[in-house]
């Protein structure tokens, strides 16, 4: 079985108009899948150019297969179909070690065909080496690398503005865009470089700040024999990813026709701001995951797939979003009734294992930023409190008791937390401290909170009400009494 490359499976070769930073398997699955999507479908013609923005030789070059990978799509569709979709990508052109081929880099900083430059160095990424110098063969960190890069690239074309970039950083940082072009600012006024350059970055370069979302587990290993014998070729490089994706950039409108985003229907967003998305998937699925965990794990499930064939869990989650997190939400209705559908299928997929423990840490913190905003504004707008969410707020406060049919487990937080409930709960079994004792501590921690929820009218004493029942009947029950049965 022959392993992959350009002579045995020839095909179109694109023009290399993107540099991107970062090798990894959530950028080959997400952007290098949509770049290749879009050079088959339009006449975008963009070729990448990956920099590997780490000193290290694993994994092996995507040279050894002359840039050619194949992704494998699998997930449930928009009308609840089960798909599988390999595809073979033939966007990547080349990749660069940064740290033995920095002449290789910087000659693709003087190519007038590149057009964008990309990046997915984790969040750690976006970071600031103080030690770091224009003179370094690189530099530490990606945005002095980064500055090197354009400082070359303004030499080499006199500054003309037909020569600056756009620059979509992709790291699960807020604002992101706006984080990088600070620190390329930083280095640029440290390093002592014109004013000009200054100048340059500043008004002709393009920073966009962006929002991704896709779940890429990577390289399929229990299946790989199985899919090689399918493909009928050897892949070392096959990345597996869910159907969902989103691609939110904040930037000017005419990046929309740079990318031919008017001439294929993909979910590639060009927006004026970001944050109502972020708002959206932090609510939506970020929120749900944080509200299923403690309700689902108690009631004896250990995955989010599982959950999702739970009728009585999934109907809990459903209202959950449906109910009480989408009203409160500003964005056209039917576009957070579609997103929100999305995520339950993104549960429900078959060929993904997420363990609820995995979402469990930090709860108290994710529970802060995901789900109080919601439960907060609900009541506000309605004079009520919404009952699910604050049914999973009594469920996460049980779930730090760390006992699920009379085993412990671990649980995972800021020692404070972990301190407090242990405490607290030691002191509710020994009858020295009641229910609503214990919330009372929970809810009185305005640092942790940003408000003093004791305040909120109501919310201490339903705590109480759920916990209670939980505690005593167990969450299946709780569930029906409190929440689903309770309409």
């Amino acid at each position: 079985m022959k392993t992959l490359n350009r002579i045995d499976f020839p095909g179109a070769k694109y023009t290399t108009r993107v540099v991107q930073f970062g090798e990894g398997n959530f950028l080959r699955a997400f952007l290098d899948w949509q770049l290749d999507i879009l050079n088959e479908k339009t006449d975008l013609d963009a070729g990448v150019a990956i920099i590997r923005p780490l000193n290290t030789d694993f994994p092996p070059s995507l040279n050894t297969q002359d840039g050619l990978y194949t992704t494998l799509i699998r997930g449930l569709n928009e009308r609840n179909e089960t798909v599988k979709e390999f595809r073979m990508i033939r966007s990547v052109n080349s990749e660069i070690n940064v740290y033995t081929q920095y002449d290789q880099y910087l000659a693709l900083a003087k190519d007038p065909n590149i057009q964008f430059i990309f990046s997915n160095t984790t969040e750690a990424g976006i970071s600031y080496v103080e030690s770091d110098k224009l003179t370094d063969q690189p530099a530490t960190s990606y945005p002095a690398k980064l500055t090197a890069f354009l400082y070359e690239r303004f030499n080499h074309f006199s500054g003309s503005k037909e020569s600056g970039l756009i620059i979509i950083p992709c790291e699960l940082i807020d604002y992101n865009g706006d984080a990088l072009k600070k620190l390329v600012l930083k280095y640029a006024n440290q390093w002592n470089l014109s004013d000009k350059f200054i100048s340059w970055l500043e008004n002709d370069n393009v920073f966009c700040s962006t929002l991704v979302d896709r779940i890429v587990p990577g390289y399929p290993k229990a299946q790989i024999s199985e899919l090689e014998s399918e493909l009928g070729y050897k892949d070392n490089f096959i990345d597996s990813a869910e159907y969902f994706y989103l691609f939110v950039i904040q930037g000017p409108q005419w990046l929309a026709q740079k990318l031919n985003l008017d001439k294929c229907n993909i979910n590639i967003k060009i927006v004026d701001d970001i944050k109502p998305y972020k708002e959206r998937k932090v609510a939506i699925l970020n929120g749900a995951h944080t509200a299923l965990v403690p309700v689902a794990y108690l009631a004896g499930i250990d995955t989010v797939g599982e959950s999702m064939n739970d009728s009585q869990i999934l109907e809990y989650i459903k209202e959950t979003i449906f109910d009480e997190i989408i009203p409160v939400l500003d964005l056209p209705h039917q576009e957070l009734v579609d997103f929100a559908q999305s995520v339950i299928n993104r549960f429900k997929n078959p060929f993904i294992e997420h363990q609820l423990m995995s979402i469990a840490l930090n709860s108290m913190t994710k529970f802060k930023t995901r789900i109080l905003p919601q439960l907060l504004a609900y009541q506000k707008a309605k004079s009520v409190l919404p009952k699910h969410l604050v049914f999973s707020f009594a469920a996460l406060i049980a779930f730090y008791r760390g006992v699920r049919n009379n085993q412990n487990y671990p649980l995972q937080d800021d020692a404070i937390w972990l301190e407090r409930f242990s405490t607290g709960w030691t002191n509710v079994s020994n009858g020295n401290e009641t229910l609503a004792q214990l919330v009372e501590t929970v809810l009185s921690d305005s640092a942790h909170w940003d408000c003093d929820l004791l305040n909120i009218p109501q919310l201490a004493q339903t705590l109480t009400q759920y916990l209670t029942v939980i505690t005593q009947e167990g969450m299946r029950s709780a569930i029906e009494k409190c929440v689903t049965g309770s309409k």
